[in-house]
Formats: C-alpha cells, structure tokens, sequence
C-alpha cells in the first residue's frame, strides 16, 4: 500500500489538516492517510495546549468519518521528542512492504535539511509537500538527496491555523465551521484552550 503520514501536534486538528490530507491522497494516488500526532514536536518550543489525550481524542473525532484515514498514537506513546526518523524506523520495521510519504506544508519542505538525520530519513520514506496559491517552493534550494525525495502536490488555500484557533476560543470568538463539529463539540465540553 501507499500511505501518507500526517505528522504535527493537532492542538486542534482543523479542517486546514484534513482537506490537505484528502488532496495529497487523491494526488499522489495514496490508499491511505494515517494522523501520527507528536509528543513533543523538536521543532517547536513550547508543548501543545492540550494534553496528549485530549489531543489523541480530537483527531479520532475527527477523521471519523473518513475510512482512507487512520489514527496511530505510537510518537504520543513513545514520549519525549518526537522526531521523525523514529517514527520511519518503526514504520519500516513493521509495514515492509508499504510505501511511505511524510506529508507536509510549504514551508517544512525548504526546512527539511534541518531535519534530524534527514538523509536516513530520505532513504526510508518520501515527502509530498503542499504547495498553495501564492506560495513558492524552490526544490533547487534542496540538496539532490533531499530534492530527489520531495513531491509537490498542489491544494487549495485555507488559512486556518491551530494557533489561530486557539487565540479566538481564548478571546470568546467563534471556532465554527474552522474545525469538525464533533471536534468543537469536544472542545467545549472540555473548556479546552480558554483564557
């Protein structure tokens, strides 16, 4: 099979998540999707909102309904930093004989050689990046090794973020129609990301 592997720390997961999910799949012709959200991104410098279940619980709500998408909690479980040539190993070791493409944005692709151990990981797995209207994406930049592993698929914009999202619950705002209504319905009930 070809699986695609949708990294990030979903704190929510929104709609921005799942609608380049569904196009990188029907672009890169991938039988499946499968969300791995990170314990702690390396990355990033502070750790996600939500706790790890909380955020586990989101993500299930949310691709619910979608039968191409799966969830995994191996990098929750794994703990400490969540690095993605870990995560490839495992997958290696215990899908042989799947493809795997690591799915990310415009701007992961031009950081990819600050990945840890980025040449391991291109030996083990691709990357589809998305590339949206009004964004540049120079694989030139990319050293061949990397370049020969990146595929770029076009989706549409939506200028939806997770941060985003958390400043407007924290300011009172609406979240509607940014997220799954199950996700919003959880979120509510669990006061999550409020002031």
């Amino acid at each position: 099979m070809k699986i695609g592997i949708m990294g990030g720390s979903f704190d929510p997961i929104h709609h921005g998540h799942l609608l380049a999910a569904e196009h990188a799949a029907e672009a890169a012709d991938l039988d499946e999707v499968w969300f791995i959200p990170s314990h702690a991104a390396p990355h990033k410098d502070q750790r996600p909102r939500a706790s790890d279940e909380d955020r586990l619980h989101m993500v299930k709500l949310a691709i619910a309904s979608n039968r191409r998408f799966r969830l995994l909690d191996w990098e929750i479980l794994r703990g400490g930093v969540s690095y993605s040539i870990e995560t490839a190993e495992m997958l290696r070791q215990t899908y042989a004989s799947d493809e795997f493409y690591w799915l990310i944005g415009a701007d992961m692709v031009q950081y990819l050689p600050h990945w840890h151990r980025i040449e391991e990981l291109c030996r083990l797995l691709r990357f589809i990046g998305f590339a949206r209207p009004g964004t540049t994406i120079d694989l030139d930049e990319l050293k061949p090794e990397i370049r020969d592993s990146v595929q770029i698929v076009q989706i549409p914009l939506i200028e939806i973020s997770s941060t985003e999202i958390r400043r407007r619950i924290a300011a009172g705002r609406s979240i509607r129609y940014m997220v799954p209504e199950p996700v919003l319905e959880y979120i509510e009930e669990r006061r999550l990301y409020g002031s």
